[in-house]
């Protein structure tokens, strides 16, 4: 990567910066043009590179994506985590350095597919990225953070939300780049035709309904306690987080009442049967029902990072099933991991897949739990027997950071996706009413006490991305790489 005088060349730099200004085209700041220009720059440093330069290229791209921009991993380690604070900075930068892994990778590997620069520019660099986060969204349990289609939520790319999920977008936001590229590199009139196309095809498909409404609109509250993470589990405060979510609940008139992950922090059958009795009778007075979020320890002695449902419909449990790796679960050959943090009821056992919707106020309600609305595929399989879509947070772990807002913004687009509305309960926010279009329709403050009351509209029906998921995005991109290859050799052979 060094040049002869044993400085960094400008190249890999610019690179650099160019990935860390792509974060302000997500949450909070959310101004999508920065992406297309950042990736404009990508596509620039990568068209004439070799396999090796573009590795080094993609990779410090996404040095500076991932190192500005999921920077609240060192929070969770070190505030709230125990972790020492240099163990936590070097634990933080390598997992940024798996993670730009994958977008070097990514820029390799186009760069070792011979093409012409339009193709390379619109077609193969996009399609590569798409396999690079797809990957990531897999590999070690994945981590499909701040893939690049989520950037353009609420602009007019996000109508392949519902054909094509994330990494559609993802497709669709570097193809755009690549063609104001070759427009600023060109200064051919001609090629805004596809681009003005491409956005108002978009725009177009944000207008379409792909869902139905089922029955009447319910009344839901969603409950945000603002404990802090560093007094959740002391025992000290347990009494009054107990009776911060009674009263708050107990204050409410909703058919539907909803508290945060882990809202009560000791294990279902420890808490006091008077005070779920308590929680119960509020949800029955309304003739309906309240969901909570709380540790579950099964018959076997595995425990759960649940939700229950108590109120008039029977009693039903949800239980995580996609966990965050070292703050959920160990992975293997990492139990040494935790003597360095610690986190209360750090390993859980997973739940089963294909939970069923849980019947609760004349809703069925998709539950996820926390990180598991980040991926598109699995909340898409759960939405389709499902009326609404309910995701219940701490996102106390990362502090008053980016990751909330970048949270909410992933929930935002899980109801594109799947054309249900969303709600998001959360601990210290943000918790907010999403509508099938992606549209925050309310929200609390954070770090505030309160609750949220909406009337909620059930949906039913499927979108083309529930019934296919990821795959059309992933096989195009292999096809398309494959394609070029193939129409390489073959010329090459002439």
């Amino acid at each position: 990567m060094e040049n002869k005088w044993g400085q960094i060349p400008p190249i890999y730099f610019g690179a650099f910066v160019a990935g860390a200004a792509a974060v302000l085209a997500f949450a909070p700041t959310g101004f999508f043009p920065l992406a297309l220009l950042a990736f404009a720059w990508l596509i620039h440093l990568l068209a004439d590179a070799s396999p090796r330069r573009a590795f080094w290229i993609a990779f410090l791209f996404g040095m500076g994506l991932f190192g500005a921009g999921v920077s609240w991993v060192y929070i969770s380690l070190s505030q709230f985590g125990g972790m020492a604070p240099p163990l936590a900075a070097l634990a933080t930068f390598l997992f940024c350095v798996l993670l730009a892994a994958f977008t070097g990778a990514a820029g390799w590997l186009q760069a070792r597919v011979p093409a012409g620069a339009v193709v390379r520019a619109c077609l193969l660099i996009p399609a590569a990225w798409v396999l690079g986060e797809w990957l990531r969204s897999w590999v070690l349990t994945g981590f499909p953070w701040l893939s690049a289609g989520y950037a353009s939520t609420g602009w007019p790319l996000q109508g392949y939300a519902p054909l094509a999920g994330v990494f559609g977008m993802s497709f669709a936001t570097l193809s755009l780049a690549g063609m104001l590229w070759r427009l600023a590199r060109a200064r051919k009139p001609l090629i805004l035709v596809p681009v003005v196309l491409l956005l108002a095809a978009g725009e177009g498909l944000r207008h379409l309904d792909w869902t139905t409404p089922a029955g009447e609109p319910v009344r839901v509250a969603l409950l945000q306690g603002n404990v802090g993470q560093e007094l959740k589990f002391r025992p000290d405060r347990y009494a009054l987080t107990l009776e911060t979510y009674a009263r708050l609940a107990e204050e409410s008139q909703a058919q539907l009442v909803i508290l945060p992950e882990t809202a009560l922090p000791r294990f279902l059958h420890q808490i006091e049967p008077a005070y779920l009795a308590r929680l119960e009778a509020a949800a029955r007075r309304n003739n309906g029902d309240l969901l909570v979020g709380v540790p579950f320890r099964g018959a076997e002695g595995d425990f759960y990072n649940s939700v229950v449902s108590l109120g008039t419909a029977p009693r039903q449990l949800y239980h995580k099933t996609h966990l965050v790796p070292f703050g959920e679960f160990i992975p293997p050959l990492f139990g040494w991991i935790n003597r360095l943090l610690v986190i209360p009821l750090g390993n859980f056992a997973r739940g089963a897949p294909d939970q069923p919707p849980l019947a609760v106020a004349g809703q069925r309600v998709a539950v996820n739990v926390c990180y598991e609305d980040a991926f598109g595929d699995a909340i898409g399989d759960g939405a389709a027997s499902a009326t609404l879509l309910v995701n219940v947070s701490n996102v106390a772990w990362f502090g008053d950071s980016l990751a909330p807002a970048q949270h909410l913004q992933i929930a935002r687009l899980r109801a594109i996706e799947t054309g249900r509305m969303h709600l998001a309960a959360t601990n210290t926010g943000v918790t907010a009413a999403i509508g099938r279009d992606g549209a925050v329709l309310a929200r609390l403050p954070q770090y505030t006490t309160g609750r949220l009351e909406v009337a909620v509209q059930g949906y039913t029906g499927a979108t083309p991305y529930m019934r296919l998921g990821d795959w059309p995005a992933v096989i195009a991109s292999l096809a398309l790489l494959a394609a070029a290859a193939f129409v390489a050799r073959r010329r090459q052979r002439r």
